[in-house]
């Protein structure tokens, strides 16, 4: 059955913008009806059966306005079910996992969201600002180090258990006929 899903995000230098872009082609391809927007655009997720946010991390901290949206929309948020992602490691280290800020922790665990994907950046010399451009001079810190098989199967989980929403009990918040989901 088909889904409203948003896919929002926080991004410096549009590296987790092409992510949400990707994972946002991906839920529609399996029939979801997607909305990919910055999180500074969003002043309601009441529309939304489930949420995917993501955030570039720098120096292991999210994007300010990503933490402000799960704030604001922490009671909202534990009515849906919602992903996280995080991208920004580059150069040799781009592999690696990296765990979630603890307020971003703390966040995540009050509306039930597992712990944060983590996905390859993207740094430019055209994107690089401060201490990063004089670090990618004597570095190999440059290059597109996104996995987008990666990404797309991700989504595709994602997909698949948006579909798998009990579709007996699910109505859209405010819908008289009922006030509860059930995840599977």
């Amino acid at each position: 059955m088909s889904r409203k899903v948003l896919v929002a995000y926080a991004t410096k230098m549009g590296a987790t913008a092409g992510i949400a872009e990707a994972i946002g082609t991906e839920l529609r391809s399996h029939g979801h009806q997607v909305d990919v927007r910055e999180v500074g655009q969003i002043s309601r997720i009441s529309w939304y059966d489930a949420v995917v946010l993501g955030s570039a991390v720098y120096a292991h901290r999210w994007r300010p306005e990503a933490v402000t949206f799960l704030r604001h929309h922490t009671k909202e948020l534990r009515d849906r079910q919602v992903w996280l992602f995080h991208s920004g490691p580059v150069g040799p280290a781009s592999d690696q996992l990296q765990s979630m800020p603890r307020k971003v922790q703390r966040l995540a665990r009050r509306i039930g969201a597992t712990p944060a994907m983590t996905f390859a950046g993207k740094l430019t010399q055209e994107t690089a600002e401060g201490f990063l451009a004089t670090r990618m001079a004597r570095t190999q810190l440059a290059g597109d180090f996104r996995d987008w098989d990666l990404i797309s199967a991700w989504a595709k989980d994602i997909g698949a258990a948006i579909s798998a929403i009990e579709v007996s009990t699910w109505h859209r918040p405010g819908d008289p006929a009922s006030t509860q989901k059930s995840h599977t």
